[in-house]
Order: C-alpha cells, then sequence, then structure tokens
C-alpha cells in the first residue's frame, strides 16, 4: 500500500498502515495484504588468518619476490557484459597485482 499524501511505501503495524516518510496512518480494514517475516541469513565471516584454507592457488610467479605461487580471486569490476579481472595475493610476502 502506498501512501496517499508522498506516495511512499506504508508499513503495517498491529491494525494500521504508517508511512515512515510523512507520517500518515491509516487503519488495516478491508485489506488484502499478506506480510510475511523474512528469516535471518546466517553469515560466516572468513578471517585472513584462514586464507589459506579457503581461497584457491596457483603457479604464478609474484613481481616483487619471484615466489612462484600466489591465492587467486575474480571480481566483476565493470559490467555484466565485461569480463571479469583476476587478481593475485602472493602466498609468500602478500604482494597483491590484477592479471593483464
Amino acid at each position: 500500500m502506498f501512501c496517499p499524501k508522498c506516495r511512499a511505501l506504508m508499513y503495517p503495524k498491529q491494525d494500521i498502515f504508517f508511512c515512515n516518510k510523512c507520517g500518515y496512518k491509516t487503519k488495516k480494514e478491508g485489506s488484502n495484504i499478506v506480510v510475511s517475516k523474512q528469516e535471518k541469513k546466517e553469515v560466516t565471516l572468513i578471517e585472513d588468518k584462514e586464507k589459506g584454507k579457503v581461497l584457491p592457488k596457483t603457479k604464478i610467479k609474484c613481481l616483487k619476490c619471484e615466489n612462484n605461487e600466489a591465492y587467486w580471486i575474480l571480481r566483476q569490476m565493470r559490467g555484466s557484459d565485461e569480463p571479469e579481472s583476476r587478481f593475485y595475493t602472493c602466498t609468500k610476502c602478500g604482494h597483491k597485482w590484477r592479471e593483464g
């Protein structure tokens, strides 16, 4: 339901709808609105000390220390029609660089 005054989305609370933007209130009488609550999602944080257990490794020469192994990740930097960019992190010195 949208607010008739400011056209913002109105939120249900007990037996009324209210607008967070302008404060307009109205009763829920005769409305066919179903409100569902979303379950909270569980998020797992990966700390830097666990990086070696999670990120994939590849054989590539570090530009700084000449180590031959690095972690890699892919990131979408531009629009979805552009290819992803690959980023490397040296397993020895932690130097980061972009493929290219």
